[in-house]
């Protein structure tokens, strides 16, 4: 027998299915949506509707956009030379946030993850490889984290930079990040001093 009506449940079983929420909490916020004034229910499930239709991937970047090239890519005040590579929007996000960086980004779309399936293919190495080639960029600077997936993930991306562009200095992260911790968690001081203080790869 049902607990919930069904149009209740459909929404509780949405919210709970999302990362960091669970029955309990997709309860919590059916029922608050429940109590709104039905306009403003009726907005925000449009904006969701909105975020899917309105936003876009930049092509130079990878990352999530109003419009491509994204507005930092077109950003002029940035330097072309430095690239931050970066698994996730999260990570970016999280760089961002920390406001030292002043040059391009380059989102992966993951890391490499065996368990999970995510092979090298799965990867935007060919955004990669074509903005290298473009001849501008002086340095990678690779903010994979230090959990094991970003370490292979980091391996990987150095000897394939090493091999194809060796002129192209990569450097990642200093060791301020606690190991096994996911870039995206990591404070915002630590994440400064380790960008500001990050170290060339060997």
């Amino acid at each position: 027998m049902q607990r919930l009506p069904k149009a209740l449940q459909e929404v509780v079983d949405h919210f709970a299915s999302l990362p960091g929420l669970g029955p309990k909490s997709g309860l919590r916020i059916a029922l608050t949506l429940l109590n709104m004034p039905t306009e403003r229910a009726r907005e925000m499930g449009n904006s969701i509707i909105r975020l899917r239709e309105a936003l876009c991937v930049c092509e130079r970047c990878g990352l999530l956009a109003d419009e491509s090239p994204c507005a930092i890519c077109r950003e002029n005040s940035r330097g072309e030379e430095q690239v931050c590579l970066v698994p996730d929007w999260d990570s970016f996000l999280a760089i961002e946030e920390a406001g030292l960086f002043r040059g391009k980004y380059l989102a992966l779309g993951g890391l490499l993850s065996p368990t999970e399936g995510v092979q090298s293919s799965n990867l935007e190495l060919e955004r990669l490889r074509s903005r290298l080639s473009e001849g501008g960029v002086r340095e990678i600077i690779l903010a994979l984290g230090s959990t094991r997936d970003g370490e292979a993930t980091e391996s990987f991306i150095r000897n394939m930079i090493d091999r194809e562009f060796p002129h192209i200095r990569v450097s990642r992260l200093a060791q301020g990040i606690p190991v096994g911790s996911d870039l995206k968690y990591v404070d915002k001081e630590t994440l400064k001093q380790s960008l500001q203080h990050r170290q060339p790869l060997e």
